[in-house]
């Protein structure tokens, strides 16, 4: 599973080649995904914002395109924030929370009613123990 969306990722956005992108971890806990620094860097040898975000972005498409599991259904964000908070040296780590059993029940019911469902993902940056960045996002799907 880790390595279908994995390879997904590489096939059908294809800048996450070039970040060095790979899916680490999907439990009841959320969605992993990681990116190192070295290919995602700023002029100050850290991970650069766009970056961060990106991953960030990917953690919650990542999220929903399991959680979904059907192939004809298109993921998109359609709005998001970020706020960050510390730099990010070594690796972009982001973790999309898993929403609410009530929350994700609501977005599948949509889904499945009216082909098309939204919902709301938290995504957390940790670095070494510390949130290095805290995202949010509103996620569309349609089928």
């Amino acid at each position: 599973m880790l390595r279908e969306a994995e390879k997904f990722f590489h096939e059908q956005i294809p800048i996450t080649r070039a970040m060095g992108l790979r899916v680490i971890a999907t439990d009841e806990s959320g969605f992993t995904v990681e990116a190192p620094v070295a290919l995602n860097s700023n002029h100050l040898r850290t991970a650069f914002g766009g970056s961060i975000n990106a991953v960030a972005t990917l953690a919650g498409y990542g999220f929903l395109w399991l959680e979904l599991n059907e192939a004809a259904a298109h993921v998109v964000v359609a709005e998001s924030s970020i706020r960050f908070l510390r730099p990010v040296r070594e690796t972009i780590r982001a973790t999309c929370v898993r929403p609410s059993a009530e929350s994700l029940a609501i977005f599948r019911n949509e889904f499945l009613e009216k082909r098309k469902a939204r919902i709301r993902l938290r995504v957390n940056v940790i670095e070494a123990g510390e949130t290095a960045a805290e995202f949010e996002g509103l996620f569309v799907a349609r089928g």
